[in-house]
């Protein structure tokens, strides 16, 4: 099968070669996304939020800011840990301080995942314009070739064309997918950042009305 692959590379011409760059572009940014998303922005966003809630009604902001802490470079606790600090300010600071901080995140879980889409288009329109020269090859050898030579010379050229769009969809159809994947990754996390924050900012505001006093469920 690898002799097989590594025929049709070479078959392929130099466009392979050029399909080459965005494959690779497309793996690394597939790689970096989901080791960040899975495992440095993402947490268990229900988990962590019962202990947050339980540790503010028990007016322990302390102890909430330092569980934030443990977890420094996820997305939500970030924007938990900014509304924490303001928890004994005014509503509108402890507002803004969620907002800003929600801000600041959004672009770093969201960067990078839209490029694998337009990796995509690149490979395929690489492996279509090796296509076309596959076949402008084939076409001119008809005229110029020998005709005991032209079998062979149209099959060279045909063979350019369809392995080059054969190896621009192989380098697409992943980065395709895995940005589909990526997003619905990303869109998980922006939810529980916008709902968890939210439920932080009303539950902050009820304990200031109440003068900062535990609260009952």
């Amino acid at each position: 099968m690898m002799q097989g692959i590594a025929e049709a590379f070479v078959t392929g011409g130099g466009w392979m070669y050029v399909i080459i760059i965005p494959s690779v572009v497309g793996l690394g940014v597939m790689v970096e996304r989901f080791v960040f998303l899975f495992f440095k922005y993402n947490i268990n966003a229900k988990a962590f939020m019962a202990q947050i809630n339980k540790l503010v009604m028990a007016n322990n902001i302390d102890r909430a800011i330092k569980l934030c802490n443990a977890a420094p470079n996820a997305a939500l606790p970030k924007v938990i840990k900014a509304g924490l600090t303001r928890a004994n300010k005014g509503e509108l600071e402890i507002s803004n301080a969620i907002e800003e901080a929600t801000l600041e995140v959004v672009p770093v879980v969201t960067n990078r995942t839209p490029l694998l889409g337009g990796v995509a288009n690149v490979a395929t329109l690489l492996g279509l314009l090796g296509t076309i020269t596959g076949l402008i090859q084939a076409f001119a050898a008809l005229e110029s070739a020998a005709p005991e030579q032209r079998a062979a010379a149209l099959a060279r050229g045909i063979a350019v064309a369809m392995n080059t769009t054969a190896f621009g969809l192989i380098v697409a159809i992943p980065c395709m997918a895995a940005q589909m994947f990526l997003q619905s990754v990303t869109k998980k996390i922006l939810d529980e950042i916008d709902q968890y924050s939210v439920k932080l900012e009303n539950l902050l505001v009820s304990r200031i009305r109440a003068g900062g006093m535990p609260m009952q469920q």
